[in-house]
């Protein structure tokens, strides 16, 4: 034990330091500490600009909230559901940012929009988005298996969740009830 006794003191000395730290690099500290620095003004500003919004949302609601009758509760209304409305619409852009990641999707580019609904406003201003019953017809007599396919799967989602639907709304698994026949 003497001997990590005597080791300790000149662990500490300023000089064993001194050459430690001559081997770090300066400029990642130096960038490090930039970005820090630039990251605390940047909250700082946000912080400020959102209380600034919500001390101007408050004074904006206080008075629309003194306001009486049908104005005063549609204000009232509005304020209790916007933080329902935010937060679904949050949850929804984030399952639709898992759904195209998944599913590998890109949104299309804007020519493509360009294209489609020019093509749309074409079709509007000729009148020619109305086809004749042959047309529709033939394009009924074009339909592949893979589109029936594709179509009974939707269909069949749908039923799903329409069932389902009904069976939270109802609190039941079992159908309606019908009436008991009556015998005249």
């Amino acid at each position: 034990m003497p001997a990590a006794v005597a080791a300790r003191p000149m662990l500490r000395s300023p000089a064993l330091r001194f050459a430690a730290r001559r081997y770090q690099s300066t400029s990642t500290q130096k960038a490090a500490e930039a970005a820090k620095e630039t990251a605390s003004k940047a909250s700082q500003g946000l912080s400020r600009v959102t209380s600034a919004a919500a001390g101007a949302a408050k004074g904006l609601t206080g008075t629309l909230g003194k306001l009486g009758g049908r104005t005063g509760k549609a204000v009232a209304f509005v304020e209790r559901q916007t933080p329902l409305v935010v937060y679904y619409s949050k949850v929804g852009l984030e399952v639709a940012k898992l759904v195209f990641q998944g599913q590998k999707m890109s949104p299309p580019s804007i020519a493509t929009f360009q294209t489609y609904y020019q093509n749309i406003w074409r079709s509007i201003q000729t009148r020619s988005f109305l086809q004749s019953p042959q047309a529709i017809l033939q394009s009924i007599r074009n339909i592949g298996t893979p589109q029936l396919v594709t179509g009974g799967v939707v269909l069949a989602e749908c039923l799903g969740f329409f069932t389902v639907g009904e069976m939270i709304g109802r609190f039941k698994i079992v159908g309606y009830h019908g009436e008991p026949a009556s015998h005249h």
